[in-house]
C-alpha cells in the first residue's frame, strides 16, 4: 500500500471520528461517549450549589472576563482535534465528501465540512475552524462572508434549541426536529443572501473595470 492510498484511509478515518465526536451523537451512550467531544470537555467543579468558578450574579467586565476563560478549554481541545485530523489527511477527505453539498447550497467548498458540522453544536469551534480555514487559503474572503452569515444566525442550532429553547418545546406545534430544520432553512437562505449580494458586487466592479479600462 502507497503512502498516498494510506493517507487517504486515515484521512477518512479521521474525518468521520471528527463528524461523530462534534455531532453529539454519542454523548447519551453509557460506554462510546468517551468519544464524545462535549463529554471529553468534561465540566467545572462546584464550589457551591449551582455555581462553579464563574459565580452567580456577576456583571460588567470581569464577569465577562470569566465567561471568556470558561471558553478557552472548548477552543484549545478542537483546535488540537483539528490540527492531528490536518495531519491525517481530514480536511482533504472533507473537500471530496462535502462538496456536493456545500457547493450547491452555499458556494462555499466541501473543506468547511467539519466547521459545518461542529456549528451545529457550538459556535465557538465552528467560528475557530472558520478563522483557521480562511489563514491557511482553504476559502477565500467571499466563502468566508458567506460562511460567516450562515453560523451567525441562529448559532449552534441543535444546542441552543435544546437548551435555550427547552421550555417551550412542551407548547410547541411543531417537533424537535421541524424547529430544528426550519431554523438550518432561514440559516441557509440568509448565506445566499449575501452570496447573491457579493455576486452583484463582483460584477459591478468587472463592470467598471470594463467601462474605464
Amino acid at each position: 500500500m502507497t503512502a498516498e492510498k494510506k493517507r487517504e484511509i486515515t484521512g477518512w478515518v479521521s474525518l468521520f471520528t471528527l463528524i461523530v465526536m462534534f455531532s453529539g451523537l454519542l454523548k447519551n451512550h453509557p460506554t462510546l461517549r468517551a468519544l464524545d467531544f462535549s463529554y471529553l470537555l468534561g465540566t467545572f467543579g462546584k464550589i457551591s450549589e449551582g455555581a462553579d468558578f464563574a459565580g452567580k450574579g456577576g456583571i460588567g467586565t470581569r464577569q465577562g472576563f470569566l465567561v471568556a476563560l470558561t471558553l478557552v478549554p472548548s477552543l484549545m481541545l478542537s483546535s488540537g482535534l483539528i490540527a492531528v485530523a490536518q495531519e491525517l489527511g481530514a480536511l482533504e477527505a472533507a473537500a471530496k465528501f462535502f462538496k456536493p453539498i456545500l457547493k450547491p447550497i452555499m458556494g462555499i467548498p466541501g473543506v468547511a465540512g467539519l466547521a459545518f458540522v461542529s456549528s451545529f453544536t457550538s459556535s465557538d469551534i465552528g467560528a475557530v475552524m472558520t478563522k483557521e480555514l480562511y489563514d491557511d487559503k482553504y476559502i477565500t474572503d467571499e466563502e468566508r462572508a458567506i460562511f460567516v452569515s450562515y453560523q451567525y444566525a441562529a448559532s449552534a442550532v441543535v444546542t441552543n434549541t435544546i437548551s435555550a429553547g427547552g421550555p417551550l418545546l412542551s407548547i410547541s406545534l411543531l417537533p424537535l426536529g421541524g424547529i430544528i430544520l426550519i431554523q438550518l432553512v432561514v440559516k441557509i437562505m440568509g448565506a445566499n443572501i449575501i452570496r447573491f449580494m457579493i455576486y452583484k458586487n463582483r460584477n459591478k466592479v468587472t463592470e467598471g473595470e470594463v467601462q474605464y479600462g
